[in-house]
């Protein structure tokens, strides 16, 4: 059989150049599915689209696939009971629960409107049973706040609405007689503070900066005993490896445990006489960090996804922690920041998360509790719900479902 017959010089470089051409608008393409904006994200192995919208006049921009950090997992549904609602609707609010009573604390109705007051919630007769008055000096918001099954520990965190800067000043209620002291002022002012009761002694971690924006590292302790302070100065411990505000604190099995948190908040605007908030760039994390011998902070697994606005919105069951709500990394197009709708578990025993229920709707700064079986939350500031299209608002509202762990 004849060999074929070499292409003449006339067609073969034509198609050479044709060839190059064509191998150029593949690897053209290629580079450019991979640069276009909200492609990569990191976490998450679900995806979710996202229409293409004008803006100012501008071309259609087409349809992108988000990695959907900032999605729901997948969580199996839960039946909810709405409960009596709490008598000020309340975001940024502060909690403890003592026996079958949640007290709750402070917080913005509106953000030219602070409480100055604290609701208990009776989880026996699931009624709103009482109120009384704080102190007129003591923060409205972003506490650090902890108890010893009697006393009240309240500290530090933001003096009136807007974005105001914190103040350094530290109270104690009496739950049994109501009555109020004063404990030693923090070395500076922190703005929600991790805060904790661990081996006799206030622990103090973290938190924004007078600014309410800059992270803070630093660490103090101070001993007390039945709501009084053992000593006058707070005593530097071992800085938190990151710092910022919105993180839960928690002491389980003798070892003290600080989740989430996020670094930036809003600051004041320059000048505003009001101390109008404005946004600033915030990093939400899902960090989790455990001292067990007080001198040096181990890092765990982190959450199943960045959380942050978890400070009271936690419940430790069967050694396991339970978290409800939060916010998480802002969409990545939009920028609007995105509310957490799943319940979170933290076993104690393997130190290991998972996603183990889904909230009626998405929260943050919820107050959760746990009474007889029943996990509660109430308050905080809640996105849109399957029965409810309006959007993000300040709430009161009260609910609980049973919990089988």
């Amino acid at each position: 059989m004849a060999a074929p017959k070499p292409l003449s010089p006339r067609l073969a470089v034509p198609l050479a150049i044709a060839l190059l051409l064509a191998l150029g608008l593949v690897a053209d393409f290629l580079w450019s599915s991979s640069s276009i904006p909200g492609r990569r994200f990191a976490s998450a192995s679900r995806t979710v689209k996202v229409k293409g919208g004008k803006a100012r006049g501008k071309k259609t921009a087409p349809e992108v696939y988000l990695n959907a950090t900032y999605a729901d997992i997948p969580a199996p549904r839960w039946d909810w009971e709405e409960m009596p609602a709490a008598p000020v609707p309340r975001l940024d609010g502060y909690s403890v629960q003592i026996g079958d009573l949640l007290y709750v604390f402070a917080g913005y109705e509106n953000l030219d409107h602070v409480h100055s007051h604290v609701d208990v919630y009776n989880f026996t007769s699931n009624t709103w049973t009482g109120r009384f008055d704080m102190p007129k000096e003591m923060a409205n918001s972003h506490l650090g706040i902890a108890t010893d099954g009697r006393y009240i520990y309240a500290l530090t965190g933001q003096f009136g609405p807007q974005c105001r800067s914190p103040i350094n000043r530290n109270f104690v209620v009496d739950t049994v007689t109501k009555e109020w002291h004063e404990l030693p002022p923090l070395p500076v002012p922190r703005y929600a503070p991790a805060t904790q009761l661990w081996r006799g002694r206030l622990h103090v971690m973290g938190g924004g900066k007078e600014d309410r924006h800059e992270p803070g590292l630093e660490h103090w302790s101070l001993a007390v005993k039945d709501g009084k302070a053992l000593e006058n100065e707070w005593r530097t411990e071992i800085p938190i490896p990151r710092g910022g505000p919105h993180r839960a604190c928690i002491v389980a099995n003798d070892k003290l445990f600080v989740i989430g948190g996020q670094e930036g908040d809003f600051m004041a605007k320059p000048g505003s006489p009001i101390f109008k908030c404005v946004r600033r760039h915030e990093v939400v994390y899902g960090d989790v960090y455990m001292l067990d011998d007080g001198n040096k902070w181990k890092q765990l697994s982190p959450m199943p996804k960045p959380n942050s606005h978890i400070e009271c919105a936690w419940v430790i069951v069967n050694n396991s922690v339970i978290i409800v709500g939060g916010t998480t990394e802002k969409h990545p197009i939009t920028k609007k920041m995105i509310l957490v709708g799943e319940v979170f578990r933290f076993n104690l025993d393997t130190l290991t998360w998972s996603v183990i229920g889904r909230m009626p709707f998405r929260i943050k700064t919820a107050l959760a509790g746990y009474w007889d079986g029943w996990l509660y939350f109430t308050s905080g500031q809640r996105d849109r719900g399957p029965a409810n299209p309006a959007p993000k608002k300040v709430v009161g509202c009260t609910w609980r479902t049973k919990l089988h762990l």
